[in-house]
């Protein structure tokens, strides 16, 4: 077995991105030199848990794993498997501890596969001592604000198997916080023709039932011109559609050195020659400006779609979640959006069942859905989440009062969306070709400017391309449709 200590002699760089471009070269010599006395490839494997800034997140990590040597699987039986975990409800926290049970068995056959876990979840304290104590089996932790160093943190465990393989020792690496960016490290997309950009990481909001403040920490923009630069090299490998990622995009800007708005950054992300469609989410009700406003209306690429979180119709418990609007805002936001960009789809995020919601309070929740129609909701039955101010809070409502609420919300919610989603039916509208659909592999599945799903008779040599179908069915949801003679 070679000796990882002979393989890099010189002292890495401090600065970034030049330090991981020196781990991951390291990286890839230890991984050679493992799959040299194992006699094949390696694999990896990353699950991801939660939002799109996980998927976004795993694609990174993919990116850096396939740098510096492992090969891609889907299965779980594989070399190294990376658990990016979400801890949003504790229910997601039990998930990630029964895979581990599973890994654990088939780590006691094959010892030299190593067990890694990232993401939300390994921001609280008492997680990694349960996993220190019930799952020391795991090789690696590290958190949310330094994913950028994986190849570092593969490096030091590959350090230990290198030198002496009986040996365990769990490598953790968990940031309180951070004002760190790290930029130009490899990315693995999961799509060619589409891509997910941060523009900025954190929350500063602290609503009381979320937990994201505390484990993805405070707010940090990137700099315009990385993001920009971003978009266009992404362009150049084939992408026509970007979704711009924030936990809040509409506070985008406010702690760079020259402050820009979320708005003016929308304006130079539409000049990228040969970009088809911008995304973005999330925005909070809270500052959605009218600048931003008027960008989406005159704009020919950002998509009709907006999604703009509710939580909840009544105006005393959204100033209970720490939500800083009203009901009555939120509603005038809807309709002043509506009107200035027409066709355009609103979907939500609304949660059931908050502690002290009153029957009232929930007649408030069903009179914003009807009067705004959103096209989609997500609805949540509110989930108790350990160290946020609302699971301390009194009046938890009994199961049985939130499930009824859930069930007349859901329904009131479906049939608004089933009737707004059929507006377009009988007409040609342009479709981002996406992938082969699952069920009926002679159709292709797309999506409209505004979200909604088109399923049409295609090829998977249409993929990626934005393509004119004729809407022939609403089903409610989705479209049947066939592509329109140009």
């Amino acid at each position: 077995m070679v000796e990882s200590k002979h393989l890099y002699t010189q002292e890495p760089p401090v600065s970034e991105p030049e330090r991981q471009q020196y781990f991951m070269e390291k990286a890839k010599a230890q991984l050679a030199a493992v799959s040299a006395s194992l006699g094949r490839p390696l694999t990896c494997c990353i699950n991801t848990f939660g939002c799109q800034m996980n998927a976004r997140d795993s694609e990174k990590l993919l990116g850096i794993l396939e740098t510096i040597g492992y090969e891609a699987v889907e299965t779980e039986e594989a070399d190294f498997v990376l658990y990016n975990t979400c801890t949003v409800r504790e229910n997601a926290n039990l998930r990630v501890y029964g895979r581990l049970g599973q890994l654990g068995a088939r780590k006691k056959k094959h010892p030299e596969m190593m067990i890694a876990l990232c993401g939300c979840m390994m921001q609280e304290k008492e997680v990694v001592e349960k996993i220190k104590k019930s799952y020391r089996y795991v090789d690696l932790i590290f958190g949310t604000h330094n994913i950028f160093k994986l190849a570092e943190l593969v490096s030091a465990c590959l350090e230990e198997r290198l030198e002496e393989m009986d040996r365990h020792r769990m490598v953790i690496d968990v940031w309180e916080d951070t004002t760190q960016i790290v930029e130009d490290l490899p990315v693995e997309r999961r799509y060619s023709f589409k891509s997910g950009v941060n523009i900025m990481f954190g929350c500063n909001n602290f609503c009381s039932y979320c937990i994201v403040p505390y484990v993805r920490g405070r707010e940090r923009s990137r700099r315009p011109e990385e993001i920009i630069k971003e978009i266009k090299n992404l362009v150049a490998d084939g992408v026509v559609e970007v979704m711009l990622l924030g936990q809040n995009v509409n506070s985008y800007g406010k702690n760079l050195d020259t402050p820009m708005t979320f708005a003016q950054l929308l304006r130079e992300a539409e000049k990228v020659e040969g970009l088809k469609r911008i995304r973005f989410m999330t925005s909070h009700p809270k500052d959605l400006s009218d600048e931003l406003i008027q960008v989406m209306a005159e704009s020919q690429k950002i998509c009709r779609h907006l999604h703009l979180p509710l939580q909840s119709g009544s105006s005393r418990v959204l100033q209970v979640m720490n939500r800083h609007y009203t009901k009555e805002q939120f509603v005038d936001l809807a309709e002043k959006i509506k009107a200035a960009v027409p066709g355009i789809s609103l979907t939500t995020d609304i949660i059931v069942g908050f502690p002290g919601e009153t029957e009232e309070d929930f007649q408030e929740t069903l009179d914003v859905v009807r009067r705004v129609g959103f096209d989609s909701a997500f609805t949540f039955i509110y989930s108790k989440r350990t160290g946020t101010p609302a699971a301390s809070m009194e009046d938890q409502i009994p199961e049985e009062v939130v499930k009824d609420r859930f069930d007349r919300l859901l329904k009131e919610v479906q049939d608004i969306s089933a009737r707004l989603c059929g507006r377009d039916v009988h007409t040609v509208q342009e479709v981002l070709a996406e992938e082969v659909n699952d069920h009926s592999p002679e159709l292709i599945t797309g999506r409209l400017s505004n979200n909604t799903i088109v399923h049409f008779p295609g090829d998977p040599s249409m993929i990626g391309q934005l393509l004119p179908v004729y809407l022939e069915e609403s089903k409610g949801f989705y479209y049947m449709g066939r592509l329109a003679e140009v």
